[in-house]
């Protein structure tokens, strides 16, 4: 595995994939396809109807009159009863065509389909979403919509922090799950982000399309389901971000996962958790990662992985380290 020193950014970052251990894919021009993305009325639609899928009459306190259903799931006419709108309402609000719903009836919906708050603030930036003259989604109506039009920097301070922090494996994580910039304990564990192009330096493509990314995640299921819920909700955020919808679109295109997954429309936030590793060098580690945004600048974040304190973990970490710091004094 060949890894460099502390990595910078290019000026131009673009939507791709971070590193793993082993070959990086080649660059793919960005595909579409006809899936629904979240931040259009199709979007809404498939959020809404995946939700009702999971819920039963029974698990409701609804009476089950029997007869088959054309889909799973509740019906429309059975949320709406639950939510306390008509039929047609919420028809149209699935469909996308209710102007402006009120937040009361959007809470309605959710408590009816028993959302998590992820998934209710989900369901509030879908219903607020405004098409766009140009074909696409406008804002939500709640301050401007955060676009993509100029490449992302990592922040100063940001960037002095992996310089603070050469015994921690960390990454500066931007909008789309792009890579902004890492140390070079996070080149020893993850890969040298360094030998991709930059517009191929994103965790989601990267876990995807690096066939190495299976083998260095002992769960690289739960791994990609969780880059594919997080896509979902920046989804939401940016209706208007086309080079989402290119990652997304080309994902789509050439991993059937990948769109099995999507088609579930997943929600969840990168915050915290824990991820077991199999590294080629060292072997197996566990590991927390956590996710750290600054409040004046939440389209950043810094993402640090950490062994507990005398673990067999921590020791292979701090070899691992160790081993990448020799290679870069050799190579000087």
């Amino acid at each position: 595995m060949s890894v460099n020193r502390t990595s910078r950014p290019d000026p131009t970052p673009g939507t791709a994939a971070g590193a793993v251990p082993g070959a990086v894919p080649g660059a793919v021009p960005g595909t579409t396809t006809g899936a629904a993305t979240a931040g259009t009325p199709g979007g809404l639609a498939e959020f809404l109807r995946t939700r009702r899928s999971r819920l039963r009459p029974e698990d409701v306190d609804l009476p089950d009159f029997g007869g088959r259903r054309r889909v799973a799931g509740l019906r429309r006419e059975e949320l709406a009863q639950l939510a306390g709108v008509s039929v047609d309402y919420y028809t149209r609000l699935e469909q996308g065509r209710v102007g402006n719903p009120s937040d009361a009836v959007l809470d309605a919906v959710a408590r009816a389909l028993r959302l998590d708050p992820e998934e209710a603030g989900h369901l509030h930036r879908l219903a607020r979403t405004r098409p766009t003259r140009g074909g696409g989604s406008g804002g939500t109506g709640r301050g401007p919509a955060r676009g993509s039009a100029a490449p992302q920097k990592v922040r100063p301070s940001m960037a002095r922090l992996l310089d603070a922090m050469p015994d921690v494996p960390a990454v500066v994580m931007g909008r789309r799950m792009d890579i902004l910039a890492w140390n070079s304990a996070a080149a020893a564990l993850l890969g040298d982000y360094a030998t991709l192009a930059p517009a191929e330096r994103n965790i989601a493509r990267i876990t995807f399309l690096d066939p190495a990314s299976r083998t260095l995640f002992d769960d690289w299921v739960g791994c990609a389901r969780e880059n594919v819920a997080f896509l979902h909700l920046e989804a939401g955020r940016r209706p208007d971000d086309p080079r989402l919808a290119e990652l997304i679109g080309e994902l789509s295109v050439r991993s059937q996962e990948f769109r099995q997954w999507w088609a579930e429309h997943p929600v969840r936030d990168k915050t915290s958790g824990h991820k077991v590793f199999r590294h080629p060098l060292v072997g197996r580690m566990e590991l927390v990662y956590d996710t750290l945004r600054s409040a004046d600048d939440p389209d950043q974040a810094l993402v640090t992985y950490t062994a507990d304190p005398g673990s067999p973990s921590e020791d292979a970490l701090r070899m691992l380290i160790s081993w990448e710091a020799d290679r870069v004094a050799r190579s000087h």
